[in-house]
């Protein structure tokens, strides 16, 4: 059960929604901004709206994974499985060379399947955090960070302070161009 969890997760979220969106406007988004083949990016590209919509899509990406299994097996670790290969599917994407997005939205699904109610002290630091610093990256790092404390306050497994930990680690590492641009520009302030 655990090897399907894998690569049903893996096949999903290795689907990027960005890249393929940006494809058919015939964007490059690799030129754009970041170049990243995310939400964030793709919304600077092409649109609020069609970053909200890439958004979507990357949540249910995580979160159709975790769901089915959590369903299907009744065991919440196979259901955790399902949805971190999601989102190591959607940062190490084969359609995309080995080179996904961060994570972000991915990890949302597959937590939201898991444990809703940590979306609430995510959002709360997320938002707390852009609002002082207007950073994406350094935002979606701390609310990342959060899931850590969320999941050891709020949980019904020991697998899921495991599973919230490897998310919060895996977008921390997705986002190490980010931490060190705001290092860089704390110092030249």
């Amino acid at each position: 059960m655990y090897l399907l969890a894998v690569v049903v997760g893996y096949a999903v979220g290795s689907i990027n929604p960005a890249a393929i969106i940006a494809r058919m406007r015939g964007v490059d988004y690799r030129a754009v901004g970041s170049g990243n083949p995310g939400a964030t990016n793709i919304g600077r590209a092409l649109g609020r709206k069609t970053g909200v919509a890439v958004a979507l899509l990357d949540i249910l990406k995580g979160f159709l994974p975790a769901i089915v299994f959590v369903v299907w097996s009744g065991e919440i670790a196979v259901a955790e499985v399902a949805g971190f290969a999601a989102v190591l599917g959607h940062v190490t994407s084969p359609f995309l060379k080995g080179r996904g997005g961060k994570g972000v939205a991915t990890s949302t699904g597959a937590f939201l399947a898991i444990e809703p109610i940590w979306l609430l002290p995510v959002l709360v630091v997320f938002g707390v955090v852009f609002g002082l610093s207007r950073r994406m990256g350094i935002a979606s790092v701390s609310a990342a960070l959060a899931l850590i404390p969320a999941s050891i306050v709020w949980h019904s497994e020991p697998s899921e302070i495991v599973f919230a930990t490897a998310l919060a680690g895996l977008i921390v590492l997705r986002h190490q161009s980010n931490i060190r641009a705001a290092l860089a520009s704390r110092r030249a302030s």
